[in-house]
């Protein structure tokens, strides 16, 4: 299944202590077992599915992980499974392997954004490549949706007000016109400003502009 050539073992010194998660589902126990083996020799966490629906019952993760995924599966088909995992779990990459390899199922992997498409047998330290680039893809987007929910808590946190000016002064409006846009005194849209900046934990007038950005507030609240 797997070809017989190992790449040099890269250091796992860097995983935290809640490894990487790679999970497998093939129904075919040896093609599990093969790769469970190949997956811990790299300090991951191997977590393997004999179908879809075995795999689907387990709880979304809280750790970077990719997903392994035959194309023939006896349940639910590995391309059914990748539309239902872009869509509930952009943060987990998909690596399709096969027994066959057809262009169609190929570009319809591809296109819908698998990190890569192995025929049997394949060389571990391709597939070992492609594991790592789709951990590193789900580090980003974990990365990315914590920032995102910190920056939602923070917005959470400001009064009614204090996002009306924030949305304004982020807009280029000078204090005085965003008083005169809302009826209250330059004096009292700077307090606001502060206490804006503040519990957005923004030290500056662009990283405040690049947070309701990120947020999608500008077009919201001002359409």
């Amino acid at each position: 299944m797997i070809a017989t050539t190992r790449p040099t073992t890269h250091s796992t010194a860097s995983v935290s202590a809640a490894a990487p998660i790679v999970f497998v589902v093939d129904d075919d126990v040896s093609v599990r077992e093969s790769l469970e083996l190949l997956i811990e020799a790299e300090g991951w966490r191997p977590e393997t599915f004999a179908s879809a629906q075995e795999f689907l019952a387990r709880s979304r993760p809280l750790a970077p992980c990719c997903l392994i995924l035959d194309v023939a599966l006896p349940d639910l088909s590995g391309l059914d499974l990748q539309k239902r995992v872009a869509v509930d779990r952009s943060d987990m990459p998909v690596i399709f392997i096969t027994g066959y390899g057809d262009v169609p199922s190929t570009v319809q992997a591809m296109k819908a954004g698998a990190i890569e498409f192995l025929t049997k047998p394949f060389d571990g330290g391709v597939l070992l490549s492609a594991i790592r680039q789709a951990l590193e893809r789900s580090q980003r987007v974990l990365d990315r949706d914590a920032k995102v929910k910190m920056l939602r808590d923070s917005y959470a946190s400001l009064t009614p007000r204090e996002r009306e000016v924030m949305v304004l002064v982020t807009s280029g409006l000078l204090n005085k016109q965003v008083g005169g846009e809302l009826g209250i005194s330059e004096i009292t849209v700077k307090a606001h400003r502060g206490q804006v900046m503040r519990k957005m934990g923004a030290n500056s007038l662009p990283a405040l502009v690049h947070m309701v950005a990120t947020l999608g507030l500008a077009t919201a609240l001002t359409s």
